[in-house]
């Protein structure tokens, strides 16, 4: 045993014993620990108070043990064993403590995610658009890019003009197809991160990549080797005078899918670790450099539908190269690959395929639409072009209503504090929102063209066939948002076998309402008809699954029922 005599002063004063700098390395500050009754020998000092006190700081722990305060009780000797159990507790007292702010991260995660939830009906609404409002640009940016071309090319020829319709079905629209990547992708990244297991995080972003990058040079090689005559078929035998322009157009965005779909693994990858405004920035640059490209290619320098389809496809590399840095700056590697296992292909493919039943039918429900109004002449089609690409800039902005609600519903619907009347509240909230929504962006698209048809093209017969459908453009519309709402929800509970086969049973009804319209003669303003009924028999067929008594948002017995064949699963 060692003794250290200690000289106390009239006041606190810190405690330096080499003794402690001999044992302890690493110094640790004891935060609020119980009382230790140490059996040191004491030895009494008349000329000292009777009693050593030790007082402990309580601001936090950290890696040395620095000061004691002494004060008028006295002295204590303290020996090795103490010592020992000195550094035993504050050992344990500081991987206690560590566990706490762990804890106390969560704790703030989960308190973020109930704020929207808890909050009364008018700051809920505020809430949804503070948080969706910057989610509209990713939607926004792609649909944007597509009517800078129709725009600009509109102003040249009404050829070319009509060529971009087959030619944004075989590059626009087949890129929606690929949403269930973007969504399996997510959610297995936000899954991972809440296991905190940052490994198995990098594991799942590089076996999506490898399957991102695979289909985009699937895409590729097709593109390139049967796009000619894919598009022959899809244009028909009257307008095969526009196949060699769009051909043009396909092959060189065609360029772009590995990097496209390279680049949407992680941009989603990223909005699964809740970081929206790097694949934001992303995507703004990338429309810059879109917009930038169509005016000196196209307007300047007189290149028509090759030089948007170069800008395109330029604007698209460097957005996917701008969301792989975004993903690299998080901790992540983008440019690590590795081939999915059987069990782990399995997993995506129960995520993505009811998800991709899904987008196909909606893609090509608008394939078919395009592929009718081609038919119908190079005036139609054109307006048809123009309509339908606007319709495209609008719809998205209800996508983000979608995605709050597949944020935070689940907590609602299948968590440990599940209450469907939050559940309930909340969609009340999103359907609002939406119903504003719908009104304001359906008149503003309708109105656009109804006013300043000049801004996509100076031929009169395509104006006019343009007006002919801006009634049926806006109830298209206006229902939209409040559709993705509920959609949302029946995703937010895992509801994908409804979803899938009533997405499947509109595009059915729907294609055939196309075909008798297109038969019978009644020409662009019939096909338009036929999107009204897609687009509301949707909506009612979400609304009646929600409102049901057996409904997820209605019946405990089904949330149970659900949640034990998750479980199960």
């Amino acid at each position: 045993m060692q003794i250290k005599t200690m000289a106390f002063s009239s006041h606190t004063t810190p405690l330096k014993n080499p003794f402690l700098k001999t044992n302890f390395r690493s110094s640790i500050l004891l935060k609020n620990p119980p009382s230790l009754s140490l059996p040191s020998p004491r030895i009494h000092n008349p000329l000292s108070p009777p009693n050593l006190r030790i007082s402990h700081p309580t601001n936090s722990y950290c890696s040395q043990f620095r000061t004691a305060c002494v004060g008028f009780s006295g002295s204590e000797v303290i020996d090795d064993d103490q010592l020992e159990n000195v550094s035993e507790y504050a050992s344990n007292e500081a991987l206690v403590s560590g566990s706490e702010l762990e804890d106390e991260k969560v704790e703030v995660v989960s308190s973020k995610r109930k704020e929207l939830v808890d909050q009364s009906l008018w700051k809920q609404i505020k809430e949804i658009m503070m948080f969706s409002g910057p989610a509209t640009g990713l939607w926004i940016c792609g649909p944007l890019m597509s009517l800078i071309s129709t725009a600009v090319i509109g102003r040249g020829s009404s050829t070319e003009l009509a060529a971009l319709g087959p030619g944004t079905v075989f590059c626009d629209n087949m890129n929606l197809l690929f949403m269930f990547l973007s969504i399996a992708t997510s959610n297995m990244v936000a899954t991972s991160l809440a296991k905190r297991n940052k490994k198995e995080v990098q594991h799942q972003v590089s076996i999506l990549l490898f399957v991102g990058l695979t289909c985009g040079i699937l895409m590729l090689l097709f593109t390139q080797f049967l796009g000619s005559w894919a598009l022959t078929a899809f244009a028909g035998p009257k307008n095969i005078h526009i196949v060699p322009a769009a051909s043009k157009y396909v092959q060189i965005r065609g360029l772009a899918w590995p990097a496209i779909l390279y680049g949407l693994v992680c941009q989603s990858s990223s909005l699964g670790m809740k970081d929206s405004l790097g694949p934001l920035s992303a995507l703004v640059v990338a429309s810059a450099v879109n917009a930038i490209g169509h005016l000196v290619l196209c307007s300047w320098l007189g290149y028509g539908i090759a030089g948007a389809a170069w800008s395109t496809m330029t604007s698209q590399v460097i957005a996917a190269y701008m969301m792989i840095e975004a993903l690299n700056k998080k901790g992540y590697n983008a440019f690590a690959i590795s081939i999915p296992s059987t069990g782990e292909f399995s997993q995506i493919f129960g995520i993505a395929a009811p998800v991709f039943v899904t987008m196909f039918s909606k893609v090509a429900f608008y394939s078919l639409m395009t592929y009718f109004a081609t038919a119908m002449g190079t005036f139609t089609v054109a307006a048809h072009q123009v309509m339908i690409q606007m319709y495209g800039m609008c719809v998205v902005w209800g996508e983000p209503l979608s995605q709050t609600a597949q944020s935070f519903m689940p907590e609602l619907l299948n968590g440990v504090e599940r209450s469907l009347e939050k559940a309930r509240m909340l969609l009340k909230s999103l359907m609002i929102v939406g119903a504003i929504l719908g009104v304001v962006i359906a008149s503003v698209g309708a109105f656009i063209p109804w006013l300043f048809p000049n801004i996509f093209t100076h031929d009169l017969n395509v104006i006019q066939e343009m007006h002919k459908v801006l009634i049926l453009f806006f109830i298209a519309l206006s229902g939209t948002p409040c559709t993705h709402s509920l959609e949302g929800t029946l995703l937010a509970g895992r509801d994908f076998k409804f979803i899938s086969l009533s997405m499947s049973g509109c595009f059915s009804l729907g294609a055939l309402l196309l075909w008798l319209v297109s038969t019978r003669g009644y020409g662009l303003p019939g096909c338009w008809c036929a999107l009204v009924a897609f687009q509301w028999g949707r909506f009612f067929f979400a609304l009646q699954r929600l409102l049901s008594p057996q409904g997820m948002l209605s019946s405990n017995d089904t949330i149970e029922y659900k949640l034990g064949k998750l479980k199960a699963a």
